[in-house]
C-alpha cells in the first residue's frame, strides 16, 4: 500500500511539467525587491504585496530577447536553457524582482484578471500536462491581446525552448488565469 502511494506521487510529480520547486540556478542579487517567495503553494501569504511599478513594454522587451533560448528542466540560466517558471523568475529578476522560482507558487499571487482584459506583461497560467488536476503547471508573459491573445513562454513540448504561442488549441484546454503583478 504505502509502495503504490509512493509510486503514485513520484508519477504525479514527472506529469507536472513545470510546476515541481527546485533549487534555482541563477545567481542571487542582492538589489532584488521584495520577500523571500512561499514556500508551498497552499499558502496565503504572497510574494508580491502590491502591483509592481515596471514599464509593461520594457517587461515584455527584454523577455523577447530571450527567444530561441532552448528549454531545460529546473534551470532559470539561459546559458543552460529554461524551464516555464526558471523563465519568468529570470525575466524579473533582470528588474531586482525576486519572484517565486516555480509555476505552482504564483497560484495565489497577483490580482486575477479577466483574459479579454489582460494586457502585455500579465502572467498567464495552465495547468500541467494533467489537465484535470487543477494545479498550475506552466506559464507565460502575455505580450498582445488584440485579435489574438498571445504569450511568450518556455516550453519543453514540440516547440522546445522559448517560444511566442498563441491562446488557442492546447492552450485554452489548459487555462487557469490571468494575473496582474504589474502595475
Amino acid at each position: 500500500m504505502l509502495r503504490n502511494i509512493i509510486a503514485i506521487c513520484i508519477c504525479s510529480l514527472l506529469l507536472i511539467s513545470c510546476s515541481t520547486s527546485r533549487k534555482s540556478t541563477a545567481s542571487t542579487n542582492e538589489n532584488v525587491r521584495t520577500t523571500t517567495p512561499p514556500k508551498n503553494s497552499g499558502t496565503k501569504k504572497k510574494t508580491f504585496d502590491q502591483p509592481l511599478d515596471i514599464d509593461r513594454n520594457e517587461f515584455v522587451d527584454f523577455a523577447k530577447t530571450l527567444l530561441g533560448t532552448p528549454y531545460k528542466y529546473a534551470s532559470a540560466v539561459p546559458s543552460k536553457g529554461l524551464d516555464c517558471s526558471g523563465f519568468i523568475y529570470y525575466v524579473f529578476n533582470h528588474f531586482n524582482i525576486r519572484a517565486p522560482r516555480s509555476s505552482v507558487d504564483f497560484t495565489n499571487e497577483g490580482e486575477e484578471i479577466d483574459a479579454k482584459k489582460a494586457k502585455p506583461g500579465d502572467i498567464i497560467l495552465f495547468t500541467g500536462s494533467d489537465n484535470s488536476s487543477g494545479i498550475v503547471g506552466h506559464m507565460g508573459i502575455i505580450v498582445e491581446n488584440g485579435k489574438e491573445m498571445k504569450f511568450i513562454h518556455s516550453a519543453s513540448g514540440r516547440s522546445v525552448g522559448v517560444i511566442i504561442s498563441a491562446w488557442a488549441g492546447y492552450y485554452k484546454t489548459h487555462f487557469v488565469k490571468v494575473i496582474r503583478i504589474l502595475q
